[in-house]
């Protein structure tokens, strides 16, 4: 009785596109630069904040990359998928909106997300603030966005947990005291096999005062659905009920409604000191599913219940930057609040436990009369996360700088989970609940406390030397409820023992808790052979925090960590019309956090051992002439474990196969998830046209083979992903006060599979014995249909 298995790949090849190493804009990017960026065109200045000081990005000694206002409007990025598409080194699982975990540089282990879990192993960042919940990051919608920035690579001294392999940043432009402007932007489409969507999205700066501005946000966007699902019956064979799905056959099943807002205030009090208030919001509703399922045709599927998601969030934040002599300080504080409310179905799991153990025949009335085994989950999980971070940074100019400072964060997920079965009998009724089979309702807190520090110092004019450390603490704790009703299953009211602690339980059988306290590292070397020629060395480690295991036999699961060691280049040639970028990288992945379904389909974290990955990440960009752009991007990793992973293991790390333990991924398994190689290429033509300005964009965007489990049995049982490349257009013409173009995603209409998933483990679903009629389904992500769009949009 957990959630299904996730197993999702990448949507599009993570590949860089233009500037530096993995860079993606050839654009100055200036939070307070808006009203320039929006109508300039490229210049050879990027500036970026990844190590918390503003710096060139050609300056910056890590593999990143930085999407600016004007690439994210080309490439038409609205949303987490379509600019995680050009990130390198990425892949994530998802699904749907808002339930996407992100992976760098193929830190992936397959394992399941469930909300009892591990922390994601990537962290992202709203301006200066957390906003990586415990299930994931915040699909935030993209508009008046200054820039995108992806670290790839352990970033725990600067970013502590949940940077474990990675960093993203979204950076919001900001209140503007230059003047009053704004612009409103309005696009339609159509998704091929599916339906109509549009966006309404516009922004307005306004100047209060000569030291006060204020900036509004605004967006609606509609998400064509493009799944059917047709009509089918299910018949389950020990209560002998059959059932249909009438009530919810409909066509483009999966449609996505999303709305939300930002108004930020900036306050220079004096030459020296800003505040910069600012609150977020939004709301997404989506419904259905989003992979096509086994034996049927295209796009379609067969669900018996309702599925819809309801995902409401808001942050309220608050920056102060100043200065204390010649250092500068910043303060960057917190509080989000997240609520996702939804349905799923989940008859495929009912159908095969009544096939299997013959539960239907326990599913009885108050009278002994069989009911409908049909089972399905309504969820209400519910999020905050305040952090709260003091930094202070050196004189940018001096020989020896230091950015270092404190950090605290508190992040709580109140899971309500209701597993139900309508009208069974009192006694097998979860206490308190209408018709639970089974219910979680449990309260997770997870608190994080660190010190951090970098300095660096010039040795020569040439050659510096960068020395980082954090040293952190992690509390964490889970208590509550989970399970059956007393008269069924040995999980659940049987356990408890003591009244209950989180409101709307029946009990207590879960109070855990687990802290620890250690230190991270970070050792760099730049050399500039010339101001266009650098050279890196890094030694950086990232980690992600330990937590709970809540079944009560098992012990809690300890932190895992990566140490990267990096060797990395950034040039420019010709007055910076050729820039060619790369790294390469060597990543030990230790005592691997893997999440999976147990016994009793319940999940449990363990070691899964270590893993060693290997990898080169390369970009170009070419300019030909003031018209002409190439670009061209490729990442490779080759993953694997380097330790066999048992079944059983002892202290849950070492691995000590026996006839009664078999190895379930031996050493040298590939990790899932990422692909081997992942490339892209991109040319862009602008041309006069008359007073104004059109152009022409093409790219193909290729994703190699993916397993999609560390387990083999799991692996053989679901399937390997196949390769796919897709291509995009566009055609455009920009006006000194409006713009239009077409653009096309997904030209050739390629069903391209980015990940799969099944409801249940393959104990379950993969019925080794033969006993059921029907399955595995296996439900696969695709990629959206080809998608034809128009967008204009005005600036004043």
């Amino acid at each position: 009785m957990t959630n299904p298995i996730i197993i999702t790949t990448v949507r599009g090849a993570a590949i860089a596109l233009l500037g530096s190493t993995m860079l993606c804009t050839s654009g100055a990017v200036f939070a307070q630069d808006a009203p320039q960026a929006a109508e300039a065109g490229p210049t050879d200045e990027i500036v970026v904040t990844a190590q918390k000081r503003s710096e060139n990005l050609q300056d910056v000694p890590i593999a990143i990359t930085a999407m600016g206002t004007e690439k994210l409007e080309q490439l038409q990025v609205t949303d987490f998928d379509d600019y995680a598409r050009y990130l390198p080194s990425v892949s994530f699982q998802t699904l749907g909106p808002g339930a996407s975990n992100v992976y760098f540089r193929g830190v992936a282990s397959g394992e399941n997300a469930n909300h009892s879990a591990s922390q994601p192993s990537v962290g992202t960042y709203l301006d200066e603030q957390p906003i990586t919940t415990i299930q994931g990051a915040l699909d935030i919608h993209i508009y008046d966005i200054a820039r995108v920035e992806a670290l790839a690579g352990p970033q725990g001294t600067l970013y502590g947990s949940s940077s474990q392999a990675g960093t993203i940043r979204i950076i919001t432009n900001k209140p503007d005291t230059s003047g009053f402007y704004g612009a409103f932007d309005a696009e339609v489409n159509t998704v091929a096999h599916g339906g109509e969507g549009y966006i309404a999205e516009g922004f307005v700066n306004v100047p209060v005062s000569p030291n006060i501005a204020a900036r509004f946000v605004g967006w609606y966007k509609k998400d064509a659905g493009y799944i059917d699902n047709i009509p089918g019956t299910l018949h389950f064979p020990t209560s002998g009920v059959s059932m249909n799905n009438a009530p919810y056959v409909e066509k483009d099943y999966n449609d996505v409604e999303t709305y939300g807002g930002r108004a930020a205030l900036k306050i220079d009090l004096d030459d020296n000191w800003t505040i910069t208030p600012q609150v977020m919001g939004q709301k997404q509703k989506s419904h259905g599913i989003f992979g096509q399922e086994s034996g049927l045709g295209k796009l379609q599927v067969q669900q018996y219940n309702p599925e819809h998601f309801n995902d409401r969030w808001w942050q309220a934040a608050m920056t102060i930057e100043g200065k204390i002599g010649s250092w500068d300080v910043t303060y960057a504080g917190a509080y989000l609040n997240r609520r996702v409310s939804g349905s799923s179905d989940y008859s495929e799991y009912a159908y095969f436990y009544d096939a299997l153990a013959g539960y239907g025949a326990y599913f009885v009335d108050n009278n002994g009369n069989p009911v409908n085994p049909n089972q399905y989950i309504q969820s209400d999980d519910r999020f905050t996360k305040q952090s709260h971070e003091l930094r202070f940074n050196s004189p940018a100019d001096k020989r020896v700088r230091f950015v270092g400072g404190f950090f605290y964060q508190r992040q709580t997920h109140n899971i309500e989970q209701n597993y139900i079965v309508d009208n069974i009998a009192d006694d097998i009724t979860v206490p308190g609940t209408a018709s639970n089979i089974w219910l979680t309702k449990q309260l997770r807190v997870d608190r994080d406390y660190a010190a951090f520090g970098e300095i660096t110092a010039d040795v020569t004019d040439k050659l510096s030397a960068t020395l980082g450390t954090r040293i952190y603490k992690y509390d964490n704790s889970l208590v509550g409820f989970f399970g059956y009703a007393s008269a069924y299953g040995g999980t659940g009211v049987r356990q408890c023992f003591g009244p209950p602690v989180v409101a709307g339980s029946p009990c207590t059988n879960l109070d855990k808790r687990t802290k620890d306290t250690d230190f991270l590292h970070k050792l760099n070397l730049t050399y500039k052979f010339t101001p266009d020629l650098m050279v890196y060395a890094t030694h950086s480690r990232g980690y992600r925090p330990g937590g709970i295991n809540r079944r009560g036999t098992l012990p809690p699961y300890q932190a895992d960590f990566i140490d990267n060691w990096e060797l990395g280049f950034k040039t420019s040639w010709a007055d910076n019309r050729f820039r060619l970028n790369g790294a390469i990288y060597q990543l030990d992945w230790t005592d691997i956090q893997l999440s999976f379904l147990g016994a009793n389909g319940l999940t449990e974290i363990r070691s899964a051992g270590d893993a060693r990955i290997r990898g080169a990440e390369l970009d170009a960009f070419l300019r030909v002439s003031s018209q002409l752009t190439f670009s061209a991007g490729a990442s490779y990793n080759d993953a694997k474990i380097v330790r066999d992973f048992c079944e059983s293991a002892v202290n849950f790390k070492t691995c000590v196969p026996v006839d009664s333990n078999p190895v379930l991924a031996p050493s040298g398994t590939r990790l899932p998830i990422t692909a081997k190689f992942k490339g892209n290429i991109l040319a862009r033509y602008e041309f006069p046209l008359g007073d104004m300005k059109g152009h022409f964009q093409a790219s193909a965007v290729y994703e190699g083979r993916r397993t999609t489990d560390l387990r083999l049995t799991e692996r053989r049982l679901i399937g390997a992903l196949p390769a796919y490349t897709t291509a995009d257009m566009s055609l455009g013409v920009n006006g000194a006060h409006w713009s239009a173009e077409v653009f096309v995603r997904n030209l050739f209409d390629k069903n391209g599979a980015l990940g799969r998933t099944i409801q249940c483990g393959e104990n379950i679903c993969g019925d080794p014995e033969g006993k059921t009629a029907i399955g595995p389904k296996i439900y696969t992500i695709v990629a959206q249909p080809r998608t034809i769009g128009l967008k204009i949009g005005t600036k004043f």
